[in-house]
């Protein structure tokens, strides 16, 4: 199931609709969906590494304009959506730590999670919530999450070919390694949020 997953994304660079899905996953990515959009951004990169940049400036934006529907759940919609898409994600109780967290850090917390695996839609619920600067939130999130895509762009770009050598060999190797990256750092926003 793995490998049709995989070949179907490598097949699917080619398609007129597979920047729009991609698009599409990273705009609710950053709002409520829990998959992230590496895991069609990577494949289709990999298929064409000549694309890698253009890839990564569709992930940008559109996970940008999914972190203000985010934001705007976080302060317009909190008791409602907000406040169940946070417990779903186990956060519930940490909610106002991470609110008097903001007060303090909350541009390096944009930055910082915006890197990591750690899920994007609980920093822009929560920039929402905390009535965080809407501009600073935008400009911070297309940093942060600039810097990620752009970065595995740059990677998959320069070594698209051999990188594609090594992941095919072990997939299953390298599916189980991001999928544990994903892991950790929910556990770590569990624990350091």
């Amino acid at each position: 199931m793995l490998r049709r997953l995989y070949d179907w994304c490598i097949a699917a660079a080619d398609k007129p609709y597979a920047t729009w899905l991609m698009g599409i996953v990273s705009f609710v990515e950053s709002s409520f969906f829990p998959i992230p959009p590496d895991t069609m951004l990577i494949p289709m990169s990999l298929a064409r590494p000549d694309r890698a940049w253009f890839y990564a400036t569709v992930c940008t934006l559109t996970s940008v304009a999914g972190g203000v529907l985010g934001y705007f759940i976080g302060a317009v919609l909190y008791d409602s959506i907000g406040l169940w898409l946070i417990q779903l994600y186990g956060y519930g109780e940490k909610v106002d730590a991470f609110r008097a967290a903001y007060a303090q850090w909350g541009g390096w917390i944009i930055l910082l999670k915006g890197l990591t695996p750690i899920p994007y839609k609980i920093v822009t619920i929560a920039s929402g919530f905390a009535g965080y600067n809407l501009f600073l939130f935008v400009v911070l999130s297309i940093v942060a999450r600039g810097m990620r895509f752009y970065v595995e762009a740059f990677l998959l770009n320069r070594y698209g070919p051999q990188a594609r050598s090594i992941i095919e060999e072990r997939l299953g190797f390298w599916v189980t390694v991001a999928g544990v990256a994903l892991i950790a750092g929910i556990i770590a926003a569990l624990y350091l949020f």
